[in-house]
């Protein structure tokens, strides 16, 4: 008899051996993935803004320096001779594989300038054409009024990538409120 509770104090012994040992691994990778963290996490931050400052040289390449402007959460004025030539503003939009985010670059006249897709999970092969230059320098010098999709081609409008009207439609949609919001925004700084 005491032989057999003898064999049931080992195996509980054994389980919390494991569990002691768990914890202590789980608490030694925490410290890790902390410490890590701790160590990549300004780094990573560092990244993400020298890669939002290369899309934005990449959007206005005549910029000398982009300004952040108050009030207006990740609008940035590009400045060249001390007067401001474009705004880089986020844009947004739903497009067929969820949610589109993009950079677009605005001239203070309220003109598309273009813009540069930061996130999407559109189709492989037709929706992720809309990174292309050919869809993109459609958006060129184009007030939000002529920014509308349409499957035949006319110097006004925008054409629609074949096969991806809806992210035609997403991209244009978050492009032109982009505009809207530029022109708007700089109708009052004139005053």
């Amino acid at each position: 008899m005491a032989h057999d509770a003898h064999a049931h104090d080992d195996k509980n012994n054994s389980i919390f051996k494991i569990a002691m040992n768990l914890t202590i691994t789980c608490f030694i990778s925490g410290v890790i993935i902390a410490g890590t963290y701790a160590i990549t996490e300004p780094t990573a931050a560092e990244q993400r803004v020298k890669a939002k400052n290369d899309a934005m040289k990449e959007l206005v390449k005549d910029a000398e320096a982009f300004k952040a402007i108050d009030g207006k959460e990740g609008w940035y004025a590009g400045i060249k001779g001390g007067k401001v030539i474009a705004y880089v503003v986020p844009a947004s939009s739903k497009g067929y594989g969820g949610s589109i985010d993009m950079l677009a670059a605005v001239t203070p006249e309220g003109k598309a300038m273009d813009f540069k897709v930061l996130k999407h999970n559109e189709t492989p092969g037709l929706g992720d054409k809309m990174v292309e230059p050919k869809f993109r320098k459609q958006f060129t010098n184009k007030a939000a009024s002529d920014m509308e999709v349409v499957k035949v081609p006319t110097d006004k409008n925008i054409q629609a990538l074949t096969g991806a009207t809806i992210t035609s439609r997403a991209v244009t949609k978050g492009v032109r409120e982009a505009v809207e919001a530029v022109a708007t925004y700089s109708a009052s700084q004139k005053k």
